[in-house]
Parts: structure tokens; sequence; C-alpha cells
């Protein structure tokens, strides 16, 4: 047992309302319970019950300590239980911390092998901000966190992670579509639609056209994704996201995906991480691997199967 037997004793006395009765209830002898409260009130220094003539009542040290007793037991049954759930699967929560574009990309195919493999496992999937993803896994606020461009964190350990390609996304029409690659100049002339600073690959494509000294003449800038995609397929126009981003809109022929050939364009790397402390529990282990699958899938120049 994770604790005493008189926990019990007492919650049951107090429900009682006298030793007698909680003896009965937990067939128990009643001088077996009245000698280990006796004992308890020697060890903490003060009366636990007042004895009146039709029962006990309880004192203003015993009112502390059965809240305590009874939150103990209550936390002892939780644990119980999710040990019982765990030991054959059966239940789980796993809480990831990610990004819109992932949420929206790879996700939903774990999403739907977890609903087919592990029905009962449970899954909270929060899209953040990537200082949100260090700061909710750093706190325990979430298990995973899957991101792009993860800074290093002492507080976090690096389960798996790849790098992914950086291209021009266009319509199927466009001019350029036709390309297998295109170097960052042949999309001047052509509206531009970029993700804003505050997307990770917004940042890096900002930067390579710095450093390729290319001046931008925008034509939209956002940090929504989907706006941005929705957009191009619509039009001329040009935007910048990495292979994941575009795939299921690619292989379903809505839009192109030109890597680019660059120099000073940089792979953008993708990371799942866990708590540096502590151990997962067999479903967020789970979890952990099937995203590690999908990654090495990605690294391996594939799209990971779903379910």
């Amino acid at each position: 047992m994770l604790h005493s037997r008189l926990l019990v004793y007492l919650d049951e006395v107090v429900r009682a309302g006298s030793i007698r009765k909680a003896a009965v209830r937990l067939n128990v002898a009643s001088s077996s319970i009245n000698r280990r409260i006796i004992a308890l009130e020697e060890e903490i220094g003060a009366p636990i019950f007042e004895r009146l003539p039709r029962g006990l009542r309880l004192t203003g040290a015993g009112e502390l300590l059965i809240a305590h007793v009874r939150q103990t037991l209550r936390d002892h049954e939780v644990l119980q239980s999710r040990l019982v759930d765990l030991r054959g699967r059966r239940r789980g929560l796993v809480r990831i911390a990610t990004m819109g574009g992932l949420a929206n990309s790879l996700l939903p195919g774990l999403v739907g092998w977890m609903r087919q493999r592990h029905p009962f496992v449970k899954l909270s999937i929060k899209a953040v901000s990537v200082e949100d993803v260090l700061a909710d896994v750093g706190s325990g606020r979430a298990d995973l966190g899957f991101a792009f461009q993860l800074p290093g964190d002492a507080k976090l350990r690096v389960v798996a992670r790849t790098s992914l390609r950086i291209g021009a996304v266009t319509a199927p029409d466009h001019p350029l579509s036709g390309r297998g690659s295109v170097y960052l100049g042949d999309c001047l002339g052509y509206p531009l639609i970029l993700a804003d600073r505050s997307l990770t690959i917004g940042a890096l494509v900002a930067d390579a056209f710095e450093r390729a000294s290319i001046r931008v003449d925008l034509a939209v800038e956002s940090n929504s994704i989907e706006l941005m995609k929705q957009t191009v397929a619509q039009g001329q126009a040009i935007t910048f996201l990495n292979e994941v981003d575009v795939e299921p809109e690619r292989r379903a022929g809505r839009l192109s995906f030109l890597p680019l050939l660059d120099d000073q364009m940089p792979r953008q790397e993708l990371k799942l991480v866990e708590r540096a402390r502590g151990a997962l529990d067999p479903s967020q282990s789970l979890v952990a691997e099937e995203i590690g699958r999908i990654i090495q899938a990605l690294d391996d120049g594939g799209w990971p199967a779903v379910g």
C-alpha cells in the first residue's frame, strides 16, 4: 500500500460519527482503530476528535488533518486508476504543443492513426507560437513539442529531428510551375505573398532575400499560411513555404512546389522535443514514437503513410 490503513480508518470514523460504527463497516476491531487514533494524537500533539456523549466531533486540528487525509485518498485512487489503464494502454492523455502549419499537415495523419489503433488515448493538440512550445513543454503543460526552428533549451530533450527544403509555391498553371526548381530571382516580377517574421519561415525567407541583395516588392504579408496558399492557388502570386506545408495541396494537384536553389536559402529544421527531466508514460511514449516515425519518413525523402 502507498498509504497507511489509518487514513481509511480516519475517513470512515468521520463519516460514521463513531469508532464503533466505523469498525462495523470496515470489519475491524473498535479497539484497534481507537489505539491507532490515540497514537496519532500523541504524535501530532493535539486531539483529533472531541469525545461527545453521542459520538465524535472533529477538532480544529482534526479538520485540517481530515482534509489532508481525503486529498491523499483521492490522489491514491487516481493513481491506481491510471496505473491500471496504462498497463493495458487503454487510456491516457497526451498533450502536444505544436504550430498551426504542422497541425494542418502532418498531425491529421497522427490523429487518424491513433483513433484507429489506440482509440482510448486522448490527444490534446494545441497550436501555439515557437516560444509557447518551449514554455509549455518546459513547464509540463505539454508532454511533447513539435515545431520548426526550436532553439536549444536545457529543459528540453530532442527526441527526433529533420530538415526540410523551402521552395516557391505556385498555382499549377503558373508560368514557373513547369520547372523542377527555381532561384529567388526567378520569382521577381510576379506578385509575392510572404510570411511575416512572426512565423519561422518568414524570417528565413526574408533573411535569404537580404543575403542575396534582392529587394522585394511585396503584394501581401501575412502570418496565415492558409491565406497564403489559398491566394496563390487563385492566381499568379508566389509564396515560399516548406515542402510539408504544401504537400497535401501538391498531392491533390492544387499547388506546385519548386525547391529553391539559392545557397542563401537554408533548410527549415523540424524537431520533436520532450522535457529533459522525467519520463513519458506509455501513452505519451507511443505518440512520441509515431511522430518520430513521421519525421523519419520525411528524412528518408517520403511522405508518412496515414493510419
